[in-house]
């Protein structure tokens, strides 16, 4: 009895007074939007730096588009996620009013366009280049071959890589608070120098990560699993 009237009180310290859940919910929304919008511009670009390094390897056309793309490759993987937000923050936008959730956003979709690209590409020579030579004697270009040809195994070999780096994503985003962004570790920690309580508020966002990473995880799964029954098919 003692510890249930304990947790209701501790629950309550945490969550309830001064409307502190409302942290959580507004830092949870801000990480749902950071890591949405980064994936999209990930994957975008990260299939765009892909297809160029794919298309220079199989024509030897675009050399310096190829250049620049290992540079930012090589840049942006050798460098800390929460070095490249201080500096888009600091050094970057710091004349500019720019919202810091905006920020955040091409923070983590630059560094997300470096892993994806890698990803992509990964798959991309996955898939025998026979493949290709074939449909070029069939009369395709090359970006036919891709569409038609390429791209739909390499979808199936990189699903779960990909699944994995929308996760890694998602948790990296954490590291936000570093440039004045309430996400929803930055709200635990708010209402940790609150209540001057660490374990509620810091397992809390603990466990809504956890919930957020097994869903994507098994959306990942199901997605697996609907390719491996449309091949047999």
């Amino acid at each position: 009895m003692n510890m249930i009237l304990e947790l209701k009180h501790v629950l309550y310290l945490n969550l309830i007074k001064d409307l502190r859940y409302l942290y959580i919910l507004n830092g949870l929304k801000n990480t749902l939007v950071i890591t949405f919008f980064a994936v999209l511009i990930g994957v975008f670009f990260g299939f765009l730096i892909a297809l160029i390094r794919n298309f220079c390897d199989n024509t030897g056309k675009l050399k310096l588009l190829n250049r620049l793309a290992k540079f930012f490759v090589v840049i942006i993987r050798g460098t800390p996620i929460v070095v490249q937000l201080m500096i888009l923050f600091f050094c970057v936008f710091s004349s500019r009013s720019v919202n810091n959730i905006l920020i955040a956003i091409i923070g983590f979709g630059i560094n997300s366009t470096a892993y994806v690209s890698e990803i992509f590409r990964a798959g991309l020579n996955s898939i025998d280049r026979g493949q290709i030579e074939a449909g070029r004697s069939l009369g395709l270009n090359y970006f036919s071959c891709m569409r038609y040809i390429i791209l739909p195994q390499a979808f199936k070999n990189i699903l779960p890589a990909l699944c994995n780096e929308f996760v890694s994503l998602l948790k990296e985003t954490s590291v936000a608070g570093y440039v004045a962004v309430q996400d929803l570790t930055k709200a635990g920690d708010i209402i940790k120098s609150r209540t001057y309580d660490a374990w509620t508020p810091l397992i809390l966002v603990a466990l809504i990560y956890l919930v957020l990473t097994y869903c994507l995880t098994c959306l990942a799964n199901f997605l697996e699993r609907r390719l491996k029954r449309h091949e047999r098919k």
